[in-house]
C-alpha cells in the first residue's frame, strides 16, 4: 500500500482538527479538494490566507471582522442602549440571521467553568462591566446556552452588574414554535411553565 506525501497527510491531520470533520471524513474532504486543485483548493487556499491576514477582533465587543472596530458597533443606528450578551461569535451570528435584535452585543468568548479553570478574568466579564457605565446602556439580555456552566455565568453576570443599575434580562426558554410536548425533555417543559406569560 503506497503511503500518503507528508504533506497532505499534514492537510489530513489539520483539517480533521475542524469541529465535525474527524479523520476520515478529513481525508475525503482533502481528496475532493486536490481532485479539484484549481476550482476550489487554490482559491479556498488564497482566501484562508487574506482572512487570517486581515480577520481582527472587535476592540468593543469581541466579534471578528475587518476593521478594529466592527459594522455593528460602528452602527449609530444599534446605539440602542440594549446590549446581548452572548458566549461567542457563532451565537452573534445566529442572533443575527434572525434580525429581531437592533442593539448591540458582547462576547463573552466562553463560560465559567470550574472543570477548566475558566474563570471571571479569562471572560470578557470586566471589559462587560466597564462598558455597561460607559455607554448609555438600558438592558442588557443575558443570551446564554441553557447549560450548567451558562446559567452560572449568567447569574455571576446578574450580580457583577448589580451596582450598575442596569436592567438585567435572559432569553426566553420553553417550548420552541411547532414543538410537541411529548418530544420536549422535562428541563424545556419546565422552563417553559416558568416563563409562562398571559393568552
Amino acid at each position: 500500500m503506497a503511503e500518503t506525501p507528508r504533506d497532505i497527510e499534514q492537510l489530513i491531520d489539520l483539517m480533521a482538527r475542524l469541529p465535525g470533520l474527524g479523520p476520515r471524513s478529513a481525508r475525503r474532504a482533502v481528496l475532493m479538494l486536490l481532485k479539484k486543485r484549481g476550482a476550489v483548493m487554490a482559491p479556498l487556499a488564497r482566501v484562508m490566507a487574506e482572512v487570517a491576514e486581515t480577520a481582527r477582533d472587535c476592540q468593543v465587543c469581541g466579534n471578528i471582522g475587518a476593521a478594529e472596530i466592527c459594522e455593528i458597533c460602528r452602527d449609530d443606528r444599534r446605539a440602542t442602549g440594549e446590549i446581548c450578551v452572548v458566549e461567542d461569535v457563532a451565537d452573534l451570528w445566529a442572533l443575527e440571521r434572525g434580525r429581531a435584535f437592533k442593539g448591540r452585543y458582547h462576547i463573552l468568548g466562553g463560560t465559567l467553568s470550574a472543570l477548566d479553570a475558566v474563570g471571571p478574568d479569562d471572560l470578557r466579564i470586566p471589559q462587560l462591566v466597564a462598558r455597561v457605565r460607559e455607554e448609555a446602556t438600558r438592558e442588557v439580555i443575558l443570551a446564554l446556552n441553557a447549560t450548567v456552566d451558562g446559567q452560572t455565568t449568567a447569574h455571576y453576570i446578574a450580580d457583577a452588574l448589580e451596582e450598575t443599575g442596569v436592567q438585567v434580562t435572559s432569553l426566553a426558554q420553553g417550548v420552541p414554535i411547532g414543538g410537541e410536548l411529548d418530544y420536549l425533555d422535562d428541563g424545556t417543559i419546565g422552563a417553559a411553565l416558568k416563563a409562562r406569560r398571559k393568552f
